[in-house]
């Protein structure tokens, strides 16, 4: 499960990419993907114009009868990779979570160029930047950084299944 603020932007994106790249590498049959926002206020909204504009761009799925919502507690667990775009909503998983078995991680943490967590520093450095108040360059930024680690994510998850 991917996880942003509302559901619209990043983690429909991040979305949207796993599930092709998890297709071409032959385990779409074997892995679901979903994603979810930690707040409500976009619930029921479509993927944002920008973000579908975006994808479209690439060669993507749009994210066509996406409808945002709003993560819930019982998800955490049932789900075997919870990935946050941001160190924020790293943390409001965790809370959400209560001590319960989540393996929430930051999405970027997958991508093997992105910035090293300093010792004892913030994971916002693996932050995925929002798009949401820029213009169509801050999508194509997010978009990239989501197609980064995607193959790392995809690494991961055959791992996890032992897949070679």
């Amino acid at each position: 499960m991917t996880v942003c603020t509302g559901n619209i932007c990043r983690s429909p994106m991040a979305q949207i990419v796993l599930r092709e790249r998890l297709a071409d590498a032959g385990l779409d049959d074997r892995v679901t993907v979903d994603s979810t926002g930690i707040s409500d206020e976009e619930h029921g909204s479509p993927v944002d114009p920008r973000a579908r504009r975006v994808l479209a761009g690439r060669g993507y799925p749009t994210g066509e009868g996406h409808r945002a919502r709003q993560v819930q507690a019982d998800q955490l667990a049932e789900r075997d990779l919870v990935l946050a775009m941001t160190a924020q909503h790293a943390r409001a998983l965790r809370r959400l979570a209560n001590g319960t078995e989540a393996n929430i991680r930051m999405y970027r943490s997958f991508d093997p160029a992105a910035p090293a967590v300093p010792a004892g520093g913030s994971e916002s450095v693996l932050d995925v930047e929002d798009p949401w108040y820029g213009d169509l360059d801050g999508f194509e930024t997010c978009l990239a950084e989501v197609e980064a680690a995607a193959d790392g994510v995809v690494a991961h998850v055959r791992a996890a299944l032992g897949v070679r």
